[in-house]
This record gives structure tokens, sequence and C-alpha cells, in this order.
């Protein structure tokens, strides 16, 4: 069963600095029917002007995760950690029992375009931590790439929690593939582009829960980027 998000019905928010739309609910953007999807807890895709961002603010018990789609955004926090993320980083924060960060737009000159997640972690009160891992485009072309996991598997940044990220970008009549054990549920988050997944098209920050489904096929006709999660 694929039951579409489609993009249009996000919350919205322009706060002129930034650009934001929520596929759950997020500030203030409350759905009762849209609080998540199993551990995944925020799918924010977020544009930030040029030399703007979120000031110091204070996380916990999360795992927070930074996909840049175009621009620099630079980090720092509480742990010592500063660091600029562009398109192809990765970061996976720990937020764990508290951690406080920032977040701007490294650039004077462009905007920086990126999709934030925080998934819920397996335990309380954990040691907060960072990684950042470089994927490039040509590690996504035509494949599944797995970014984040709860072992660290193939390369990729570990989280805490029974669930895996991976990413893929499809040219036109390439095709992936995707098996959910028994028990296991998908969400599929299109970052641009189009993607058809089992027969179901979805554009450019459309979302899709994904249950009772033992394989997926993901093609694109022409392009498509997108996120894939698989989870408990």
């Amino acid at each position: 069963m694929i039951t579409v998000r489609p993009a249009n019905e996000r919350g919205h928010a322009d706060h002129g600095w930034l650009d934001t739309y929520h596929t759950f609910s997020f500030a203030g953007y409350r759905d009762p029917n849209h609080m998540g999807f199993r551990k995944l807890r925020v799918i924010n895709e977020d544009r930030v002007a040029p030399g703007q961002g979120f000031g110091t603010h204070p996380h916990n018990d999360m795992e927070i995760i930074t996909y840049v789609l175009d621009g620099e955004l630079e980090h720092k926090d509480s742990m010592g950690t500063g660091s600029v993320i562009r398109r192809g980083d990765i970061q996976r924060m720990s937020a764990g029992r508290g951690v406080m960060h920032s977040e701007f737009n490294h650039s004077h000159e462009n905007p920086v375009h990126l999709v934030q997640i925080w998934l819920f972690p397996d335990k309380l009160g954990l040691t907060p931590e960072y990684e950042q891992k470089r994927f490039d485009d040509d590690s996504k072309r035509g494949t599944l790439r797995l970014l984040v996991s709860s072992d660290g598997r193939e390369g990729s940044l570990r989280m805490h929690q029974d669930a895996s990220l991976y990413a893929s970008i499809l040219e036109a009549g390439q095709e992936v593939t995707h098996q959910l054990a028994p028990g296991r549920y998908a969400w599929l988050q299109v970052v641009d582009g189009s993607v058809t997944v089992n027969n179901q098209r979805l554009n450019a920050g459309d979302g899709a829960s994904i249950a009772e489904e033992d394989s997926l096929t993901m093609s694109s006709e022409s392009h498509g980027e997108f996120l894939l999660f698989d989870l408990p």
C-alpha cells in the first residue's frame, strides 16, 4: 500500500530569510493526521537566504540528518564541531541528552537548499555525537546508495535507530529495486525531478508512506532524485 503525501499539501512558512515546507507537523504547523511516520518525525525542505540561518538552539533525544541539495550550510555545536556542508555531504547528529547548535547559510551571495530529517532514537539520554561524510552524485547515480544505517555498513554513517536511509539519482530509463523485509515499512521522499515507485508517480516535494509491499521498484522517465527510508 502506497499513500502519497502531495508536496502542495505540506505545511509551509515563508519567514523571508527562510522558506520552509513541512512534510510532518512542525513548529507552527500542526496536523494530527501528519505527526510523522513510524520512527520518522520530521522531513523539512528548507531554503535559507544568503548569510541567514538558525541561531544557537537546543535539541535532545533525536537523530538529526541533514542532506544538502544546493549551496553551503555552516554548522557549529556545543560538542566543538564546526563544518560547512555542501551538496554531496551528509551530516548526522545524535542530540542525545542535549546539544546546542546553529546552522547558517555559509554564502552571502547564494541561497542554500536542504532537507532536514529527524528520527526518534532507540534509546534516550545518549552521549551526543556528530558525523559527516561525502557521498558525491556519481555514487548515487543509477543505484541505491546507503547513507545512514544502524550499523554503519557499506561505509554509511551510523544512527541510533533500526532504520536505513538511501539516496538515488535516476536518469531516463534507469531503475532500482529495494526489498522490504516482513514487518518493515518505507518512506520515499522525492527531492528533485520525478520518480515512479511501483507504478505510482511522485514529483519533487512529494512523499509516500509504504506498507505491506515486499518489493519496491523506482524509476524515472527523465530525471529524479529521492531519499528512501527503510523503517521498523
